[in-house]
């Protein structure tokens, strides 16, 4: 199994740092990557708050913690065989797809930045290497289809959240370069969102490595698909998931949670390698662990 250093991929309130921290035996940070359900804005829970609305509606009991969990941050979860097999609803698939993506469609406008994002995110739009003074670059990475989007940043103070990706540095579920199938876990749309970020990148400067990218995420699946990608990863993730998977966080950062069975394990890392870290919400982000300056 290759080592995380030989891994080859297919294809606010302002705190000055003025001081590393950093680890010497890894690449300097260039660029963050973040995921955006569940991580910048609270779309997790009015999916969850929708979900049960529906539940109630057909005389099925709420979501489970476990259930919940097993559902964040998974393409088409409550689609899947898993959902409908605990759910038992007395309606066709089809027919609750429909429902909740109506249910959906009127609370995604409602929408909001979670706890540190816009002071994080406020913070590395204008944030530098301390290493190399090399400017901090961003790019969006999140499996959420481009209708959804908008309706998530219909209100000015998330559409200004998520303003500071430039908008060919956004890569979205369906994104043409995303292929059928290939979500989270799979690394397809981190790379890609890497692709994005060289693509306009400065031409004078070297190509940004998967090994000099970090990836904020708030899922299983999204710290597997941030390993798989050969990426350094945070992983923020939503208290309830935190509770359910305590025992198993090692492996989670290492990207073998067990959790999905997709093969290709030479992607993975190891438990312990160094390479992945959990905080318990963006405003624990240290700017001094991963080299980064903030200006005044």
């Amino acid at each position: 199994m290759a080592s995380p250093e030989t891994k080859c991929p297919p294809s606010s309130n302002i705190h000055v740092m003025t001081y590393s921290n950093v680890d010497a035996r890894l690449p300097p940070i260039r660029a963050l990557i973040f995921d955006m359900d569940g991580l910048l804005i609270n779309s997790e829970d009015i999916i969850h708050e929708a979900t049960n609305t529906l539940l109630e509606k057909y005389g099925r009991p709420s979501l489970t913690q476990s259930m919940r969990a097993k559902l964040m941050g998974v393409a088409g979860s409550t689609n899947s065989d898993m959902f409908h097999d605990w759910a038992q609803l007395p309606i066709p698939r089809e027919q609750f797809r429909r429902e909740l993506g109506e249910q959906m469609k009127d609370r995604f406008p409602n929408c909001e930045p979670l706890a540190g994002a816009e002071a994080l995110l406020s913070n590395l739009c204008r944030a530098r290497n301390i290493s190399t003074g090399a400017k901090i670059e961003l790019a969006l990475a999140s499996n959420t289809k481009s209708t959804s989007y908008e309706l998530k940043v219909s209100r000015p103070k998330t559409r200004r959240l998520l303003a500071c990706f430039q908008s060919e540095r956004r890569v979205l579920g369906d994104d043409p370069r995303l292929r059928e199938g290939r979500t989270k876990p799979l690394p397809d749309i981190y790379l890609i969102a890497l692709d994005s970020l060289n693509s306009t990148l400065d031409p004078a400067l070297k190509p940004i490595q998967p090994n000099e990218c970090l990836v904020l995420e708030d899922s299983v699946a999204g710290v597997e698909a941030g390993r798989r990608a050969g990426m350094r990863v945070i992983w923020v993730p939503h208290p309830i998931l935190a509770f359910e998977y305590q025992s198993k966080e090692k492996d989670i950062l290492s990207g073998r949670s067990g959790i999905f069975n997709i093969g290709d394990d030479w992607q993975l890392g190891e438990v312990d390698d160094g390479w992945a870290e959990s905080i318990p919400s963006l405003r624990h982000f240290d700017y001094g662990k991963y080299d980064i300056h903030v200006p005044l």
